[in-house]
């Protein structure tokens, strides 16, 4: 098990770019991967992009029928929320929402 977890460790520090120096102990090589680690996740963090959009986990259980009596500001927020903006009629996005969202 110990072994696993030394290489385990030993790759993460060889993908995030951690060299360790020559003669240093156990310990220090698990800190100085927890600090790479830290700057890399703070890198990312900056670089995001601040629209705060996250894609929703389950595509909509819309009918047909629903799609065709639905309201077009509902449709306009269904689309926004999966980061799809569509400026047309309302029979056009309809259309759009149905051939996005329905698999029949």
């Amino acid at each position: 098990m110990a072994l696993l977890l030394r290489w385990l460790v030993h790759s993460a520090c060889h993908v995030l770019g951690y060299r360790p120096e020559e003669g240093n102990n156990k310990h220090d090589h698990v800190v100085g991967l927890q600090a790479v680690t830290n700057k890399v996740f703070m890198e990312e963090k900056e670089t995001s992009s601040g629209s705060g959009f996250q894609m929703p986990l389950h595509y909509p259980r819309y009918t047909k029928v629903d799609y065709e009596e639905m309201e077009e500001w509902k449709l306009d927020l269904l689309l926004s929320q999966y980061g799809l903006c569509f400026n047309g009629t309302l029979e056009e996005k309809r259309a759009f929402a149905m051939g996005a969202f329905l698999w029949a």
